[in-house]
């Protein structure tokens, strides 16, 4: 809003109060009534430039005060100045409420520096993945906070266009891309992204690509060196052949187990679950695996199944028979001739529960986390002479998930290890006789 010039009527009533004591002086013969009147006008000035003074310096009260003529004026427009500073101060504190909101909504950690790297501000994902602490820490260098080398070599090369992957100073466990963007008058700007499960998938894909590659190569190697050792001979006959024929018949039939196992783990992994799903006669597929997993031990494990009969689940029969084989072929390799391995088939807190306990050495807890990864294997060494796959528990685990059910495993070194399969959605098929033991 304009404010009207209040100087032409100031000095139009200026002179003219002035021409009239002038001349009302001349007239009756008192001239100091001039000099009387310019008295007042200025301690009149006075007055007002004290309260505007003293409401500058001490007053506490947000509008000046109150005045006539061009005092009025003027103290009107301190006051109009005083609001739109106001609404200017208020509109800032809003932009930067909404720029903080925003910063710490964004899914990185995120701090603000100045040219000499010195933090100014960070969100709270910044104070999480590094440990920072507000204000203590504010004008730090970011130098002085994170020393990791990489991080150091990454200030030194001062390439922006980067990145910079760091272990977290707050959790080892938490892998950070760390990036800088230059903004503003020679700012910059630190950008923290976890990228912790990226990390671990690439993990899993460099080492499943090494664990199949190593896999694939022994048996070919095998039959590599059977065909030559054939091939050098002079006369075959069938005592001769019996020998080769027997391990490469081995090699073979690992390798289609591997083949096997990695076709049906991708087609778990890409294929949609099954909608229409039927109820599935869980003790006679546990008596089928039990009876597999009977043959595989050879005698040498006692293996028992405790079925509730009337407990049922719905399904893929196919995917669950194969979770169910993985699960009791892996109790049998690794526990010791003479030990025992015991399946249950039961209901605890609502759930459908297959417990499959053996009396092996045990699993160290450190391994336990890992152990439904791909070719992930506690004994390596082990686990190539008992012919598996490493691929057993990655298809119980991507059976369960496509079933909403999930694999809790607990061991003890020394006692042995119970793996716990558990469906949340049950139904009974018939009123619930004695549960059967076999």
């Amino acid at each position: 809003m304009l404010m009207s010039n209040p100087w032409p009527a100031v000095v139009f009533r200026t002179v003219a109060g002035g021409a009239f004591l002038a001349v009302f002086g001349l007239v009756t013969g008192v001239p100091w009534l001039v000099l009387l009147a310019g008295a007042a006008l200025l301690v009149h000035q006075l007055v007002q430039v004290y309260r505007l003074e003293r409401w500058l310096r001490t007053s506490r009260r947000r509008h000046p005060p109150r005045g006539r003529g061009l005092w009025g004026h003027v103290l009107d427009g301190l006051d109009r100045q005083q609001n739109r500073q106001r609404a200017r101060r208020l509109r800032l504190v809003g932009l930067l409420r909404r720029f903080r909101e925003g910063a710490n909504a964004m899914p990185d950690g995120t701090i603000v520096l100045s040219a000499a790297g010195e933090m100014q501000w960070w969100n709270r994902l910044a104070s999480r993945y590094l440990g920072l602490q507000w204000p203590l820490d504010r004008g730090q260098r970011i130098a002085n906070l994170i020393r990791h080398p990489d991080f150091a070599a990454y200030l030194t090369a001062r390439d922006w266009t980067a990145a910079v992957k760091i272990p977290s100073p707050q959790d080892p466990r938490r892998t950070l891309e760390i990036r800088i963007v230059p903004y503003g008058d020679h700012q910059q700007m630190l950008l923290a992204r976890d990228i912790s499960e990226l990390h671990r998938l690439e993990t899993m894909r460099r080492d499943f690509v090494g664990n199949v590659s190593h896999e694939l190569r022994t048996p070919l190697t095998v039959l590599q060196g059977m065909s030559e050792q054939l091939g050098e001979m002079e006369s075959l006959d069938a005592e001769d052949l019996q020998r080769p024929l027997a391990l490469m018949d081995q090699q073979i039939g690992r390798m289609t187990r591997l083949v096997d196992d990695l076709l049906l783990l991708s087609r778990l992994e890409t294929e949609r679950p099954v909608v229409d799903r039927a109820a599935l006669d869980m003790p006679r597929l546990l008596d089928e695996a039990v009876e597999e997993a009977r043959a595989l031990s050879g005698g040498q494990h006692g293996i028992s199944v405790t079925a509730d009969e009337s407990l049922s689940i719905e399904g893929d029969e196919d995917e669950i028979r194969s979770a169910l084989s993985n699960l009791l072929s892996n109790a049998v390799k690794y526990t010791a001739a003479g030990g025992r391995i015991d399946v249950r088939w039961f209901v605890a807190e609502g759930a459908a529960c297959l417990a499959v306990a053996d009396t092996g050495r045990g699993i160290p807890a450190h391994h336990i986390p890992r152990l439904t990864e791909r070719f992930y294997r506690v004994d390596a060494g082990r686990a190539a002479r008992d012919g598996g796959t490493g691929l057993g528990l990655a298809i119980v685990k991507h059976v369960l998930s496509r079933h909403g059910a999930r694999l809790e495993i607990t061991s003890e070194m020394g006692v042995g290890s119970t793996f716990t399969a558990l469906f949340p959605i049950a139904a009974r098929v018939s009123p619930a006789p004695d549960a059967s033991v076999s």
